[in-house]
């Protein structure tokens, strides 16, 4: 956890209860849940499975009530909420959680401002508000494991069109790059990028799996016990080494 102040602000019309227990999970990788709250008409059924959680998670319930039929007023309340603690200086970044395009504004006038914004969707949610995060998570990948799986070969990018330009950005003169500085590199290009979109928990893993890299582990030059992964991609003349293979160690 960092010292960084995050809002969470929750479009409950656009959210499930039953994964914001593993949201905030989530969200407490990228800093400090100083304001949770939800937005919604709580006078209404369609909100009654949020209850009792709201409670549990100390999230405060905002009321906003349907003056007109077909208009999301809940969707104004929240940005206009935004905005108010954007201007107060009281955290340091947003998690706007809603798969609806509607707050893509909203994410890019937070960016503007020098914030960052972390978004959280379904699959559905719109590329251009997906886009207009710093880092978007599809909230599928919250889910128990075996529920990820089903969900994993579902709208997600190629992974090749994803890593090989970052590979490439982030290589050094022998075609060799610092994993690290490769996840970097595909987060900005990619906000929605996660391993846990192509069901591997670690970035590291996945690109052991994947036939266009070669990977090899450097140690730490100081002795530390901490070894760095290295990427490069592979020459489509080379053939590949022999299934079950050890990475190489340098």
């Amino acid at each position: 956890m960092t010292n960084t102040k995050l809002a969470v602000l929750i479009d409950a019309d656009n959210a499930q209860a039953a994964i914001a227990q593993e949201l905030l999970n989530e969200v407490a990788r990228y800093g400090t849940a100083t304001i949770k709250r939800a937005y919604g008409d709580w006078t209404t059924q369609n909100l009654a499975g949020w209850k009792e959680t709201l409670h549990n998670l100390a999230i405060q319930p905002i009321q906003q009530f349907r003056f007109t039929v077909g208009k999301n007023a809940t969707d104004s309340a929240l940005i206009i909420d935004a905005m108010d603690l954007l201007h107060s200086g009281s955290v340091d970044g947003f998690c706007l959680v809603s798969s609806d395009s509607d707050f893509t504004r909203l994410a890019t006038r937070v960016r503007e401002q020098g914030l960052s914004v972390y978004g959280f969707g379904e699959r559905k949610t719109p590329k251009p508000f997906v886009a207009a995060c710093d880092k978007f998570i599809y909230t599928e990948i919250l889910r128990e494991p075996a529920v990820q799986k089903a969900h994993s070969d579902t709208a997600v990018e190629p992974l090749q069109a994803i890593l090989a330009p970052a590979v490439v950005a982030a290589a050094r003169e022998d075609g060799w790059a610092l994993l690290s500085a490769v996840g970097s590199l595909a987060n900005k290009s990619h906000p929605s990028f996660d391993p846990r979109n192509y069901s591997y928990a670690k970035l590291g893993e996945l690109v052991r799996k994947q036939s266009f890299l070669e990977v090899k582990t450097v140690p730490s030059p100081d002795g530390a016990p901490i070894a760095h992964l290295y990427v490069r991609l592979r020459d489509p003349e080379k053939p590949e080494p022999t299934k079950g293979r050890r990475a190489q160690v340098v």
